[in-house]
């Protein structure tokens, strides 16, 4: 079954998801990114600016078919397109199709009414369909 993970109160959404890729891209994870094609254009943008130290390989919807077969970090709009990677993260407003596909799915949550109003759906939809959902308050963390 998938484990699914609410990571809630990101204030700087994209630059924690760019934290969130550099740990699992270490770790050797293959992450696939849902969302819809404006915020997966703003993270493409902040994964080239994000660290002047750390590439990040990623591919974008736009990139080839072998480009993104070789992509450790999936950007794509269809969640389809992600299947076989270890990870799914939503940036999206909707439960991800497919998502029971992949072994853990990862929610971020920032801190504007909409995106607090879409992630309690999604957390209700999940708890509908009998997961166990973990949460994190990322206000309760200190930044790196």
């Amino acid at each position: 079954m998938t484990q699914i993970e609410f990571h809630f109160n990101a204030p700087e959404r994209l630059q924690y998801v760019c934290r969130l890729l550099r740990k699992a891209h270490a770790r050797n994870l293959r992450v696939g990114v849902v969302g819809s094609d404006v915020a997966l254009r703003q993270l493409d943008t902040a994964l080239w600016v994000f660290s002047e130290f750390d590439f990040l390989p990623h591919s974008t919807f736009a990139d080839t078919q072998d480009v993104q077969t070789a992509s450790p970090i999936r950007l794509h709009a269809d969640p389809a397109q992600c299947v076989g990677l270890d990870v799914l993260v939503n940036l999206g407003d909707d439960v991800p199709q497919g998502f029971e596909k992949f072994e853990r799915l990862i929610e971020i949550v920032a801190t504007d009414d909409h995106g607090r109003m879409t992630a309690r759906q999604r957390w209700r939809h999940y708890t509908a369909q009998r997961y166990d959902l973990l949460q994190h308050d990322l206000s309760k963390i200190a930044p790196p």
